[in-house]
């Protein structure tokens, strides 16, 4: 049968396009790819290793269904987490079917954009209108707060973000209200959670709105409801295929459960030794059970990597065969044996990242056996953000460009920022704009009204913010504010002449001046009083700029710096090194990978009781392996002796996982060492 009478069902005008086709898999594809591209019927498991071409083998599988007039394009459901994802398959599609055809794969897409299309057609079964809205972040924090505020539930005891963490986290687990434990209940306002998460769900249905976890609860229930919409359903999508599926939750996962009911063909893509977003609901269980939850499943697995050399496929296999809870499997290639991993320890953090950066300079300027490598080549990937630290310090000193991916820079942090102005009002009470950020941050009690009334002080007397409050404070009987208001500007005012006189101390240091601060303005206390998720991250960052302040003599020295440092980044470079977070780096690849902090505490990052760490552990070890694998041509790891965390030196030891690597693929470098500006092996 010739292509275009296989493809009869596409219009006329489209089967010039497809009569030309010609697609050759097995010229394409190696033997393990071909054999996933051929078991159209029935479960299969693509376990597809870092490097393997998972993405070329599920648009080849996808392209034969078409070709072989299996289904029509329209019969096909692929699923995947991002909009990059979904483009990309879909770019390769029209690169293999032409364009007009792959436009008519009109269910490739994310998670959430298929299941607002289906929600849309069938809002009135869950209570909303087809012109539901799907709030925002802000948007929910606003209505929570509404709910707390009604139940009269203290806010500053039991934080709304948190609220909205703890129903985020119940959504990917697929526990509506009445679903929900009575210890979950316990987890928020002595036993309200349940109740509070029930009355967000009624808020919202009042709103004609949803969020994102939503989307897909509400269509998994009233298919559950309505077997008449579950079968229709299933017997449009002849052909399911999930991309990532190690990424999945319990509730996407029993979505994909009520739609394989029907004739059972799903083809699930993925790595479980990948799986490293379990702290946002991620369930690695769900690839490990594959098997089992799919009848007659079979499982194929590409193995073979064509992106690292031998030696770094060596050394990532070997480390991730530590880890108990996976299905086997061993990445290899038949390209270079390349260069040995590099480990090299320092006696200091700001060492480590002096090394690194010199390493970087001549990887540009010489490159790896003479073959050049460009600043775009070359990553940092870091276990926690407030390593990027002293890389940004370092490569600004030395004019080497770099770029962040997927957060913002040291010095642009919120937190940082606030930090920042405290130091400016310190240093000069004309200094408005950063008054105006630290007035009421953290919160001081101060209404829209008290703010309003310093503001116009300050215009009608032409003086500063600042000076507007004192003279507030210093003239009762002709202030507007109220007592409350007055009472509490006064205590901050009374905060910064105390601060200031600690800025002409000789003997206060800036790190001990910026600790002062942040400590008696209630700052830190109100981080280490916040539940959200974020917050050790942006403790962390705080304890870094700390450190950051040991290096300068005077507050001026350092927000001179400060000024200098923004205004250097903002000067774009196309070719320019990486700094990213190893979660922020699954899917990409490097030619050159350094990997610092490899650090007991950091890498492994272990919190919580030791039976949580045990489970734990495995999700670092495997986020240690994404780490490894982005390695084209050369891996390098990195760890310091000496950390200053926290205000002091501690002494830390090398992580577990470098121990685990064998050592037939490792070459350990010298023990670092400073002298002044120069770096010497013991």
């Amino acid at each position: 049968m010739v292509l275009a009478e296989r493809l009869s069902f596409i219009d006329s005008d489209k089967l010039s396009v497809a009569s030309s086709l010609s697609v050759n898999f097995a010229g394409t594809l190696n033997d393990k790819q071909l054999d996933a591209v051929s078991a159209l019927d029935g479960a299969l498991l693509v376990l597809a290793g870092a490097g393997t071409g998972k993405t070329a083998t599920l648009t080849a599988r996808i392209a034969r269904m078409i070709i072989e007039g299996r289904c029509r394009p329209y019969n096909v459901l692929a699923v995947t987490f991002t909009n990059k994802a979904v483009n990309e398959i879909k770019h390769r599609l029209s690169g293999i079917l032409g364009d007009d055809i792959a436009n008519e794969l009109s269910w490739v897409g994310t998670f959430h954009s298929i299941n607002v299309r289906i929600l849309r057609q069938y809002a009135a079964f869950v209570g909303l209108t087809s012109s539901f809205t799907i709030l925002g972040k802000d948007e929910q924090l606003r209505v929570i707060k509404q709910i707390l505020k009604e139940e009269k539930v203290d806010e500053k005891k039991h934080q709304p973000k948190f609220m909205l963490f703890l129903i985020d986290k119940w959504k990917n687990y697929d526990q509506t209200p009445d679903r929900i434990s009575e210890a979950d209940s316990m987890s928020f306002a002595d036993g309200l959670g349940g109740v509070l998460y029930e009355k967000y769900q009624q808020r919202l249905l009042e709103l004609n709105a949803c969020d994102f976890g939503d989307l897909i609860l509400h269509v998994r229930n009233i298919m559950q409801n309505n077997p008449d919409i579950q079968m229709k359903y299933s017997e449009k999508f002849k052909y399911i295929l999930v991309d990532e599926y190690q990424d999945t939750n319990v509730a996407q996962y029993m979505w994909l459960r009520i739609l394989t009911q029907g004739n059972g063909n799903i083809c699930c893509v993925g790595d479980d030794d990948q799986s490293i977003y379990g702290w946002r609901g991620a369930d690695v269980k769900n690839i490990l059970n594959f098997e089992q939850d799919f009848e007659d499943a079979k499982v194929v697995r590409l193995e073979q990597n064509y992106r690292s050399t031998s030696h770094i496929l060596a050394a990532a296999s070997g480390l991730i065969r530590h880890n108990k809870h996976r299905l086997s499997k061993t990445l290899w290639t038949d390209t270079s044996i390349g260069e040995k991993v590099r480990i090299a320890a320092f006696s200091s953090g700001n060492m480590e990242s002096r090394w690194i950066g010199g390493q970087i300079i001549k990887l540009r300027d010489h490159g790896i056996n003479g073959e050049r490598i460009g600043l775009g080549e070359c990553v940092v990937l870091v276990r926690a953000s407030s390593q990027m630290r002293a890389f940004e310090e370092y490569f600004i000193s030395v004019g080497l460009p770099y770029k962040i991916v997927g957060g913002a820079r040291f010095y642009e942090r919120l937190e940082i920022r606030d930090a920042i102005a405290y130091m400016r009002c310190v240093v000069s009470s004309s200094d408005s704009l950063a008054f105006e950020r630290i007035l009421n941050t953290p919160k001081r009690g101060l209404g829209d009204k008290s703010i309003a009334i310093m503001y116009q002080t300050s215009r009608d007397m032409e003086i500063s913010l600042q000076e507007a409050v004192n003279y507030h404070c210093e003239n009762v009987g002709a202030s507007s504010l109220s007592k409350k208001a007055r009472s509490s500007l006064m205590q901050l005012q009374s905060q910064i002449n105390k601060w200031r006189a600690m800025l002409s101390d000789k003997d206060t240091t800036v790190s001990l001046l910026m600790k002062s601060i942040l400590e008696e303005s209630g700052y830190m206390r109100m981080y280490s009083q916040d539940q959200s998720p974020e917050t050790q991250s942006r403790l962390d960052n705080l304890n870094e700029l700390l450190q950051a302040l040991e290096d300068f003599s005077t507050a001026d020295e350092f927000l001179e710096h400060v000024s200098l440092v923004m205004e250097k980044q903002k000067e774009a470079s196309v070719d320019a090194v990486t700094l990213m977070t190893l979660h922020a780096a699954k899917g990409l690849e490097f030619d050159a990978v350094f990997l610092p902090g490899w650090e007991e505490g950091m890498m492994p990052s272990l919190k919580g009781d030791e039976a949580s760490n045990k489970i734990r552990v495995e999700e670092e070890r495997r986020l240690a392996y994404v780490g490894m694998t982005r390695a084209k041509k050369l891996l390098t790891i990195t760890y310091a002796l000496n950390r200053w965390l926290f205000s002091h030196w501690h002494r830390v030891e090398p992580s577990r996982f470098i121990g685990e690597i064998p050592d037939e693929n490792v070459t350990v470098l010298s023990y670092m060492y400073s002298n002044g500006d120069n770096i010497y092996d013991a």
